[in-house]
């Protein structure tokens, strides 16, 4: 999990900034395998539109992910859109989710869910970097 959030992770986008995260986990994911995404920085939580995923050049709403036919291929880092500017400089950065790992049961007929929060203090250096999510719709 230490790869999660990498140091060049937080960089200035359009509107706001991009966060890439890598997937903690030791295979490849469906998109619709992640629920509850939450994002804060400096303490204060990203809430509704602020947040999204984007995959390729659409934008999904980060509640829509669990609708997503696509793949968090382990090699490849979530780019999360948020609309909120912030300043130059080092940033905490923490990011929640579950997992649900289909292949897995926590009982019968039940998937397991595997709780993820990542936290990192992350300078925000203002260079994008190449996304590599993938939209495969």
């Amino acid at each position: 999990m230490q790869t999660a959030l990498r140091e060049d992770a937080l960089t200035s986008a359009s509107g706001g900034f991009e966060l890439r995260v890598g997937l903690p986990w030791i295979r490849s994911m469906p998109l619709s395998s992640v629920a509850g995404l939450a994002v804060e920085v400096d303490g204060v939580p990203v809430v509704g539109r602020e947040l999204a995923v984007a995959l390729g050049v659409r934008q999904v709403p980060a509640e829509a992910l669990p609708k997503e036919p696509g793949w968090w291929f382990i090699q490849d880092r979530l780019v999360l859109a948020v609309q909120r500017h912030l300043s130059g400089g080092p940033h905490a950065v923490a990011v929640g989710f579950q997992l649900l790992v289909p292949y897995l049961q926590a009982r019968p007929g039940t998937p397991l869910v595997l709780p993820f929060r990542l936290e990192a203090l992350l300078e925000l250096d203002g260079a994008p970097v190449p996304s590599v999510s993938r939209d495969v719709a």
